[in-house]
């Protein structure tokens, strides 16, 4: 036998694109272990006088900032010892059975520390962590976010995806920069493309925190959520960040009517090379408990930008969806991650966007990538533009609410179009450099930026620090459309900021209808409680489901 020849069959697998991810063996001492690290602490509790004195094995004296946290803010005192005194694997058969429903597992799961939330959700294997996820999402409607995003900044390509990305359904949406200082120009063109599309819907730009704080007060956007915490002492402070911090930065936004979630997901500490040894799902969970006790309504959770690093070892992907389950269990809105490029593989995408997308969660992806990942400044998207009608053939196969419909392209090219031109009136009014008719009709029927005119860039950064300098704001914008003929966009705007004002969407889970009403875990309570039960998809959401645009209509033919 010929030790050098090859075996065809493993010849041609090895050509696989699995095979350009990157997978490796556990190594607890550095972080790389999904679930149940061998030096993960053990549950414990202990009060005296009302205060927390040992938490998971240690005492207050050995506290670091991220214990004293959680200790003080995130662990309801009054059942933390029953709770901690009750079986997991019997609470994780309570998850997961659908005769006990949402409300009386609540006041269980927020009595966990974090050592004993991590050690009920190991009980789970993947599809019974799918089933309590079904019930445990706070808000009883699925929908899904997207990023909107190009890499030459260009706005009238961002207003016109905007637009595009409404139509099709998403709720919110999210954009970014590739050169910084075009924050402002892009804030003001995914708000105004995207109340184009569609009233009621969402955005926000991913900036540096301070500036996005700052866009926010003006009336540029609506919510946050790239607000990072972290799971030990040493990577958080390596961001000159506390706890504290973060919660008092969560208080600036919700005071000013802004919507905001908090990001963080396994593999960060390990990335960072300070995961002290400890599973990535215990981290996750301390980070779950930060944010439960700064009072925000939600996380961004699942891996997000880390994806590859529980996605390497074994177990990472059903880690990844206990994390997002942990979230809902903690009673917070969860932004389920699907949001990173993941994987070479097809098969592997798919497998990593499944169990939220079967079993539902707040924001299925907390980044769609409605551009091709080309122009994802955000690094690209586990699914992107060119997945739309795979996305649709899969909900329609699975009767199945992703929170995307299907759209007809006249319709698409009617809405890109106007979101260009009302643009292009809002630039005008505020006196910002140019958007062209040529610029308009190419963002109309473009599939990417290198469909765009160039702009001058330089001029287009200057503009927009002098229109910070001028201290516009959302009412100028309001302004510039309704004198350029685009009223209805305008009381959209316009409706959105009434809506700061209100602050009725400061509430977990909550997005807009078309008419401004406000869906969230208050009025839209997720109920299952079995067969028959929870959500359903309506006939006439399930109408436009189907309608593929790849279906043959039989007396068609």
């Amino acid at each position: 036998m010929d030790s050098l020849k090859r075996q065809k069959r493993f010849e041609v697998l090895e050509k696989r694109p699995v095979h350009e991810d990157g997978f490796v063996d556990e190594w607890p001492e550095e972080g790389f272990v999904a679930m149940d690290g061998p030096i993960d602490p053990k549950p414990s509790v202990k009060i005296e006088n009302g205060e927390i004195v040992e938490l998971d094995g240690k005492k207050k004296e050995d506290f670091d900032l991220i214990d004293s946290f959680i200790a003080k803010h995130s662990i309801n005192l009054d059942t933390t010892e029953k709770v901690l005194a009750m079986d997991s694997q019997k609470i994780a058969n309570m998850l997961c059975d659908p005769n006990v429903t949402r409300d009386k597992i609540i006041p269980i799961t927020t009595g966990f520390t974090p050592a004993k939330a991590a050690e009920v959700i190991c009980q789970l294997n993947f599809v019974e962590m799918m089933m309590a996820t079904q019930k445990m999402r706070p808000r009883k409607t699925p929908a899904t976010q997207g990023h909107v995003t190009n890499i030459r900044d260009n706005p009238v390509l961002i207003a016109a995806d905007a637009a595009d990305a409404a139509l099709r359904g998403f709720p919110e949406q999210e954009t970014t920069t590739a050169v910084a200082r075009y924050a402002p120009l892009n804030a003001i063109s995914i708000m105004v493309g995207a109340q184009t599309g569609r009233p009621g819907v969402l955005t926000q730009c991913s900036v540096e925190e301070a500036e996005e704080l700052s866009l926010g007060m003006r009336g540029f956007t609506a919510y946050a959520e790239t607000i990072s915490v972290y799971g030990t002492e040493q990577v958080f402070t390596d961001g000159d960040d506390t706890p504290w911090s973060k919660g008092f930065l969560a208080s600036c936004y919700a005071s000013r009517g802004l919507k905001m979630r908090f990001t963080s997901g396994s593999g960060s500490e390990v990335m960072m090379g300070y995961a002290e040894g400890k599973s990535m799902l215990y981290l996750e969970a301390r980070c779950i408990f930060i944010t439960k006790g700064c009072g925000v309504q939600g996380l961004q959770n699942g891996a997000v930008s880390c994806i590859g690093i529980p996605g390497a070892v074994p177990s990472g992907l059903r880690e990844v969806l206990g994390e997002n389950l942990l979230c809902m269990a903690m009673d917070i809105e969860c932004a389920s991650g699907n949001d990173q490029s993941f994987s070479h593989s097809d098969i592997r995408r798919t497998e990593r966007m499944v169990g939220q997308f079967i079993s539902g969660t707040d924001y299925i992806s907390s980044g769609y990538s409605t551009v091709p990942n080309y122009d994802n400044t955000f690094a690209g998207s586990n699914f992107d533009a060119t997945d739309y009608d795979d996305y649709y053939a899969m909900q329609r196969d699975l009767k199945v609410n992703g929170g995307l419909v299907p759209v007809k392209e006249a319709d698409i090219i009617k809405i890109r179009n106007k979101a260009a031109k009302a643009l292009q009136a809002v630039f005008k009014s505020l006196d910002l450099p140019e958007i062209t008719d040529e610029e308009v009709e190419a963002a109309t029927y473009a599939f990417s930026s290198k469909d765009m005119p160039e702009r001058n860039m330089v001029e287009d950064m200057k503009a927009a620090q002098d229109l910070m300098d001028r201290g516009v704001t959302g009412v100028d914008v309001i302004k510039g459309l309704y004198n350029g003929g685009f009223t209805d966009v305008a009381q959209a705007v316009l409706s959105l900021l009434q809506q700061r004002i209100a602050g009725d969407f400061l509430q977990t889970s909550s997005i807009f209808d078309k008419d401004w009403n406000v869906i969230s875990a208050v009025n839209n309570t997720n109920d299952y409680n079995g067969p028959g039960t929870g959500y359903h998809i309506d006939d006439d959401l399930w109408k436009k489901i189907i309608d593929i645009p790849m279906a043959i209509n039989p007396t068609d033919v």
